[in-house]
């Protein structure tokens, strides 16, 4: 018998995700003959706990007695059950400081920590992770800061939906003005920042068209690697070399903050990459934009004014250009950012309904035979030892 157990999340601010909904877990239950589902009793989560009970599930406080722990978020250290096994995202991967004390725990407590952030099909493409919601959310909550700005349209407040369904239901009948939007990213953020632009009707058109003219309807552009990146010396991007070594790079950025209203930004950032721009480039007359909704959410990363995050109830802050400072959204002398750190929690049903997907299909299995290369690759602590390709986390540990 594989018993499963679905913790309460425990991260302050609460976050209302879960691995498997009731439905997944009643279908997992039917099929497979040797699994049992447990979860913990939550006031938070977005399926209640009856939801669980009727679809077969025992809520319990006790899950010493399970073989693998789903989680969402980052586990409170002193919640951690000695000798178990884990999932969830650990956020340890790049040597986050505030998580090193959850790390040292893992390892003292002896647990194996398998985290969904390091499964990776062969080609190094992400298998789990938020990203498509989180680029749904993204996107509305930017074009509903721009239309707060310039009040030419309004747009409702995602959370407040039931579902994604609901929110489609308020696209019909909003008539956007004659603004461009700048998408940068291609991975399943930008799926889903591709999304909205879709549902909203706003039409695509391609780097070098939307650099050369004006429309008279809305339009949006995606920019990808080889159009904001150049090496510095032979004048090409080449993708493997990029990732290798992206200080050799210069962004390409520039005349497109110059040509764009709104951005949605949606690459992965490293520290070594060069920004999209630069403070500077702020008080320039010729930047554009008025509005940056920063998914990918890297505080003084990708986007320089990017001072941290938002709330769900309050995603939008504004950054005065010349002291740089915090202030209220949509103030002349201020740019408009939208960032928050959990953006898939405005729609967790739906968010929650496809990671479980995800999970099936691409882990469950595997997890259950402890063989996959996969599961092999993204676990990063056994029975309390960091794993090889995890060494370098031992410096961290000990700081």
């Amino acid at each position: 018998m594989i018993r499963i157990g679905l913790i309460r999340e425990t991260k302050i601010p609460a976050d209302n995700r879960v691995a498997l909904i009731p439905s997944q877990c009643k279908w997992l239950q039917k099929n497979f003959a040797e699994l049992r589902i447990l979860i913990q009793p939550s006031i938070d989560r977005c399926y209640n706990n009856k939801e669980y009970e009727m679809a077969g599930v025992e809520v319990t406080e006790d899950l010493s007695g399970c073989d693998f722990l789903f989680g969402i978020k980052e586990v409170q250290s002193d919640k951690l059950i000695p000798g178990k096994k884990y999932l969830f995202f650990s956020h340890t991967r790049k040597m986050q400081p505030y998580n090193r004390k959850l790390f040292r725990e893992i390892l003292e407590k002896k647990i194996t920590l398998i985290d969904y952030e390091c499964m990776e099909h062969d080609d190094g493409q992400r298998i789990l992770g938020f990203g498509f919601f989180a680029g749904i959310v993204g996107a509305h909550n930017g074009m509903m800061a721009y239309g707060n700005r310039t009040k030419k349209y309004e747009l409702s407040r995602v959370y407040k939906q039931p579902n994604f369904r609901q929110l489609i239901h308020g696209y019909f009948g909003i008539r956007l003005p004659n603004i461009k939007v700048v998408i940068t990213g291609s991975g399943r953020v930008a799926h889903g920042l591709l999304e909205v632009m879709n549902l909203l009707g706003i039409i695509e058109v391609e780097p070098d068209e939307y650099l050369a003219r004006n429309f008279s309807y809305p339009v949006f552009t995606q920019l990808k690697g080889a159009n904001l990146y150049r090496h510095k010396e032979n004048r090409t991007y080449q993708r493997e070399d990029f990732h290798k070594d992206p200080s050799s790079y210069e962004c390409l950025f520039k005349p497109y903050a110059d040509n764009s209203d709104i951005l949605l930004n949606g690459i992965y950032w490293d520290p070594r990459m060069p920004r999209l721009f630069e403070w500077a480039h702020l008080l320039s007359p010729d930047f554009r934009i008025q509005t940056i909704a920063d998914i990918t959410d890297d505080k003084d990363g990708s986007v320089p004014c990017n001072l941290g995050d938002g709330t769900m109830e309050e995603p939008v802050y504004g950054v005065n250009k010349k002291t740089r400072a915090r202030t209220a959204p949509y103030l002349e002398e201020s740019i408009d950012i939208m960032a928050v750190g959990n953006l898939p929690n405005e729609l967790p049903r739906d968010a929650s309904r496809y990671f479980g997907e995800q999970l099936i299909k691409y882990v469950l299995e595997d997890l259950f035979k402890e063989g996959s290369p996969v599961i092999h690759r993204a676990t990063m602590v056994r029975d309390g030892l960091i794993t090889e390709e995890y060494e370098y986390l031992k410096a961290y540990a000990k700081q």
